[in-house]
């Protein structure tokens, strides 16, 4: 049968609630979402905030549907690039032609550029810092076809990464994010493609914080609402096109903690640049992560039926760590759930048991292990066990 106990939690910040039986629970998880008593009030949609150091999603607005993403999607451009710089195919010094392709699409169209000049060559950094503080479309297009041979080989690549790295939503077709009805991804993994650059490619990652970039004689400004506005904001790339509205991703470190938010479809540039420090503020300061317990440590016990123990420890199988909004944290529990009593023999690290952690709008699961090895009892055991259960023993 289902069993569940029920953890105090009040030496960790969270609600203190007496140990204790209860009936199971459902087995059931949810993102931190807008259900109700939603703590984010906002008119911006497909909103993520996803805390970086421990990878959790603290809050979710649509953040899994599947949206236009206009030149966020660059971000995953970029990542290509920065993998043929680490493979070596490519140096900072490469230069690279400019196509009338790139041109035409680029600094010839009336969406971003850094006025390349068409037949020109030139080198990848240039066109790295275009793309990543200007949101050159040229420059992408350069890009794509200097390292593929072409953008839909390119695209191919894109594509090829986003499966290896989980992220299920993202499907392109361009590398500038220009509009096309099937060149999607989710605001959730858009964050988490933010994470990935900003943990693996810090040398990439810093030239999103650069104000400005000049180039061809024209300097322009780094559209990046967030840069000297907040603090600690240093990355990483807006977006827009009539389709999208005006979007976001940004990120911002403070007292320790890196922050990420994603948002989609402001009616305008003032908009999104409200929005995105308010929201931003809030993902620094309203919402916290508490470390539970560390991978190994032990959560708590579960019953063990005809067991050479009468208990088994139960221990966390990773690090356990609970981001919630600060409006939650009171209303939250703990309980861990397994279907008991456990059956003998048990091997240690044999996943026999969950911790459930969940308060309004939010619920987590977490894995927990058996700490040791469990045998069946010895014949004498079981005869002095069944006894005592024909006798109602203690």
């Amino acid at each position: 049968m289902g069993v569940t106990r029920l953890l105090s939690l009040a030496v960790l910040g969270l609600c203190l609630m007496a140990p204790g039986a209860a009936t199971a629970r459902a087995q059931v998880s949810a993102s931190p979402s807008t259900l109700a008593g939603d703590p984010i009030s906002s008119n911006a949609q497909h909103i993520a905030i996803l805390d970086h150091g421990t990878g959790q999603l603290l809050y979710c607005r649509d953040c899994d549907v599947a949206m236009p993403p206009a030149s966020m999607s660059k971000l995953m451009t970029m990542l290509i690039v920065a993998d043929q710089l680490r493979a070596k195919k490519i140096t900072l010094n490469t230069q690279l032609p400019v196509s009338e392709n790139a041109w035409r699409y680029g600094a010839q169209s009336d969406g971003s550029h850094m006025f390349l000049d068409i037949n020109s060559r030139v080198r990848v950094e240039d066109l790295v810092k275009g793309v990543v503080i200007v949101s050159a479309n040229d420059a992408c297009i350069a890009l794509a076809e200097g390292i593929a041979g072409s953008e839909a080989a390119f695209v191919d690549l894109m594509n090829q990464r986003a499966r290896a790295l989980g992220l299920t939503s993202a499907q392109f077709r361009n590398v500038t994010g220009l509009p096309d009805p099937d060149h999607v991804i989710s605001s959730r993994d858009l964050a988490r493609l933010a994470s990935i650059i900003i943990r693996d490619y810090p040398e990439l990652y810093r030239h999103y914080a650069e104000p400005s970039f000049t180039y061809n004689g024209k300097t322009q400004e780094n559209r990046n609402p967030l840069l000297g506005r907040v603090e600690g904001a240093d990355g990483v790339k807006t977006g827009h096109t009539s389709i999208s509205g005006y979007g976001l991703i940004g990120s911002a470190q403070l007292n320790g903690q890196r922050r990420i938010v994603v948002f989609n479809g402001l009616p305008s540039m003032a908009a999104r640049s409200v929005e995105g420090q308010r929201l931003m503020r809030a993902a620094l300061f309203d919402f916290n992560v508490t470390s539970l317990f560390a991978k190994d440590a032990v959560v708590g016990q579960a019953d063990v039926w005809l067991g050479s123990r009468a208990q088994v420890p139960l221990v966390a199988s990773e690090a356990i760590s609970i981001a919630a909004h600060r409006s939650v944290r009171a209303g939250m529990s703990a309980h861990i759930v397994y279907e008991g009593p456990l059956q003998a023999p048990i091997k240690k690290g044999a996943i026999v048991a969950k911790l459930v952690v969940e308060g309004p709008g939010v619920r987590h699961e977490f894995p927990l292990a058996a700490g040791s090895k469990i045998g069946r009892a010895n014949p004498f055991a079981k005869a002095a066990f069944g006894l005592q259960q024909m006798f109602g023993g203690g």
